[in-house]
């Protein structure tokens, strides 16, 4: 009897080991674009430029406001109700004359941020 020639079925299997490598590889591709859109979806819900801006008006008021006796409320009262209304986020910021201690505290339903400032001189 002639002997078989099995050239071809090594093509064939090398065919189909490279096919399962490239489907392999697509399949990670495309996991690493979803996660890196994930990732920057969050960066981009993270309020920044809000937590900043709650944080210069807070720092400009400073110990005048804060720490009055009794406490100057007016500012507080409308800082509150514009991100309330505006930003849809909860604001709270205390002021401790004895410890010079400032605590903010931000919240918008996705995002909760605390923020302690002591002065040290």
């Amino acid at each position: 009897m002639a002997k078989l020639n099995d050239d071809a079925q090594w093509i064939v299997m090398m065919g189909f080991i490279v096919s399962i490598l490239i489907l392999f590889l697509a399949i990670i591709v495309a996991e690493s674009a979803l996660v890196g859109k994930t990732t920057s979806e969050s960066v981009l819900e993270f309020p920044k430029t809000d937590i900043q801006d709650i944080r210069s008006m807070v720092f400009q008021l400073r110990w005048e406001s804060l720490t009055s006796d009794p406490p100057n409320d007016e500012y507080k009262d409308d800082i509150v109700t514009l991100y309330l209304n505006r930003k849809n986020a909860i604001v709270d910021y205390t002021g401790d004359p004895v410890n010079k201690r400032i605590s903010i505290h931000y919240y918008n339903g996705i995002t909760s941020y605390n923020e302690s400032y002591e002065e040290l001189f």
